[in-house]
């Protein structure tokens, strides 16, 4: 029995990442790993350090504990350093752990492995950050940050208002929610930057939501609207107003 081995395969599903995604973060092949996780081969001293590195973890943790045996020990360790400061911590979801988060976004343990920050302005409530890509929410930029703070049904969601909506369907997106009283059992999910289409949701689909309290982003990556990108705009509104009116009459 190999405390080493054990403990990689324990951490990569404790993060919900399938055997590529952690291979990526390791720097090595997926067949590598597997053969890491089935015992047949020993992790090296540069795999483990960059282990290490990711999990906050020492040397020490990672070969001589077993860390699904003292996974509370762990945990709590983790908890008690992310709350240091005073105040709530907010997990981070950036885009790259998205398909991990779908998986793992009803586990405490997995949300307990989520880097985590505080801001001065929040206090109280259930928050989560997500990064969003992409240029459907302009002028909000893509690789912006958005701090929200937990729907917990969706009778609070309120019209017009942006939220990022975690669904099985579409994963995890930022957008304006539209809701049709008439039809309780679906969501439209509109864009800031028209040029998009608005789209439907079933509600039944919807795994989370979060109102949008803060965006984040750098200063250097705001963009700006161009004389032809509003020109196009501009017609693609008279376009979409004039298909409407077709319809009506």
């Amino acid at each position: 029995m190999n405390i080493a081995n054990q403990n990689l395969k324990y951490l990569r599903k404790l993060r919900g990442w399938t055997q590529q995604e952690f291979a990526d973060k390791l720097r090595i092949k997926r067949s590598l790993l597997g053969a890491y996780e089935e015992e047949r081969a020993k992790p090296n001293l540069e795999v483990l350090e960059i282990v290490c590195d990711i999990f906050k973890l020492s040397m020490d943790d990672v070969l001589r504990k077993d860390l699904s045996e003292n996974k509370g020990n762990y945990l709590a360790k983790r908890r008690a350093m992310k709350l240091a400061g005073g105040r709530p911590d907010i997990p981070f979801v950036p885009m790259k752990a998205a398909a991990g988060y779908l998986n793992g976004y009803a586990d405490p343990d997995y949300i307990d492995e989520l880097n985590t920050f505080t801001l001065p302005m929040l206090s109280g409530g259930n928050y989560r950050a997500f990064e969003i890509m992409g240029d459907s929410m302009l002028p909000t930029p893509s690789g912006s940050i958005i701090v929200g703070e937990k729907v917990e049904t969706l009778d609070e969601v309120k019209n017009n208002y942006t939220y990022i909506v975690v669904s099985r369907s579409e994963g995890i997106v930022y957008k304006r929610i539209d809701k049709n009283n008439k039809a309780k059992n679906k969501l439209t999910l509109v864009s800031d930057n028209p040029s998009y289409q608005p789209y439907h949701i079933n509600s039944d689909d919807v795994l989370e939501l979060w109102q949008a309290s803060v965006v984040i982003s750098r200063a250097v990556s705001q963009q700006r609207w161009d004389i032809n990108q509003l020109a196009n705009i501009v017609t693609n509104l008279h376009q979409q107003v004039s298909t409407l009116k077709k319809k009506m009459n």
